[in-house]
């Protein structure tokens, strides 16, 4: 091995591989960066709390003092599932029956309240699954409530009648009670808080729960949805706008906005990923364009290793080993500067979003170790097939 390399070494250009270094280096780190700040940005903007993320709009009818139906029929459903902006619809579901709640710890009841139920299919909901469920026969219904509600608490009925204040992370150890009262019938169930959410101020229960309640305590209450939940492709396209606007529906603007945000996040960050993988291919065709004047050069020499017996694996397996041994420096490098830049705009990102957290750098990694797989592939077999060509040639 030795001997072939003194034999090949010659006539290689040190500013050639330098450059080729320098670029797959600049490459390599916008992609790897440009991924690791989305990935660690995105949950800013989505914040996944309950519904799953910011491509979800929530449609509704405009209430009026003229009156009308704020129900939507089965053909306004597929009208609107049917638009080339929509990816799919889920309707809301509420309670058409009495529901009650009292709440205490350790068995002793200190606050009580009226309130209702809403559901939206399981698909929308972002929970641990293995607790989203109820089958009919369980004793205890899985509740997602907003976080305004918690605020209230904490702050207005707590504070003003000396109660302790409760946080997210030990609201579960609270134990709650939910009466269902309708069709002449009355039933004691356990609730258990699995989530919060933001966006919605509804109390959200598993669709299964709702089919089964309704037709328990209201078989014959209409259902029909006011509210439907809607997955977009775009939060940006001018058509869910006019679409709404012509039909006299109302959206959530806040929700819009912060979709559209997510949207160009996205495009910046595909962007500045697809500059990135032009300059790692350009910089792969300037290694390539090198190790093919190479070969060139030193194709007597290639032949007679052949002659005396060496094989054209053995032969091109310096010129493999030199370019895999630079991506790796690359790969190697770009890492580093990538784990060093992340550091730097995650402190900024702290300072303006203190509770965001603090994602690992895996995905991260193995996406580079996947470039590095990918290129150093490309290289081995368009060497030996270079090598191959030029032996046949003479």
């Amino acid at each position: 091995m030795s001997l072939v390399w003194k034999l090949l070494r010659q006539h290689i250009s040190a500013l050639q591989f330098i450059g080729f270094f320098m670029a797959n280096l600049l490459g390599m780190l916008i992609v790897l960066l440009a991924f690791q700040f989305y990935q660690d940005v995105r949950p800013v903007f989505a914040q996944g709390d309950g519904i799953i993320n910011n491509d979800y709009l929530i449609v509704s009818k405009h209430i009026s003092i003229m009156g009308g139906s704020s129900t939507f029929s089965s053909s306004e459903v597929d009208d609107l599932s049917n638009q080339p902006f929509t990816k799919c619809v889920g309707a809301f579901t509420a309670s058409q029956y009495h529901v009650a709640c009292s709440m205490g710890i350790e068995g002793v009841a200190n606050f009580g309240t009226q309130m209702y139920f809403e559901s939206v299919p399981d698909q929308f909901v972002d929970t641990d699954h293995s607790q989203w469920h109820f089958q009919p026969g369980d004793d205890w219904v899985p509740i997602i409530i907003p976080r305004s509600y918690l605020a209230i608490y904490n702050f207005g009925y707590a504070q003003s009648r000396s109660l302790p204040k409760v946080s997210e992370s030990v609201i579960s150890m609270i134990d709650m009670t939910v009466i269902l009262r309708g069709n002449a019938r009355e039933q004691y169930m356990r609730g258990r808080v699995v989530g919060f959410t933001s966006r919605l101020n509804t109390i959200l229960v598993p669709e299964s729960f709702m089919e089964w309640s309704n037709r328990e305590f209201a078989p014959d209450a209409d259902v029909s949805p006011t509210r439907l939940i809607v997955e977009v492709g775009n939060p940006t396209d001018d058509a869910i706008a006019r679409y709404v606007q012509q039909h006299g529906y109302d959206i959530d603007e806040d929700k819009l906005a912060a979709g559209k945000t997510t949207y160009f996040l996205k495009v910046v960050s595909g962007v500045i990923m697809g500059v990135g993988l032009l300059i790692s291919a350009l910089s792969f065709f300037i290694l390539m364009l090198s190790i093919y004047l190479l070969v060139q050069k030193n194709t007597v020499k290639l032949q007679n290793l052949l002659l005396i017996g060496y094989s054209p694996t053995r032969v091109s397996l310096p010129y493999q080993l030199l370019t895999m041994g630079m991506n790796a420096l690359v790969l190697m490098f770009a890492l580093l500067l990538l784990s060093w830049l992340r550091g730097y705009y995650m402190n900024m990102l702290w300072a303006m979003f203190p509770t965001m957290e603090d994602h690992t750098m895996w995905a991260a990694y193995l996406l580079g170790g996947s470039l590095f797989m990918l290129v150093s592939l490309l290289n081995v077999i368009a060497i030996r097939r270079k090598v191959m060509t030029c032996l046949r040639a003479h």
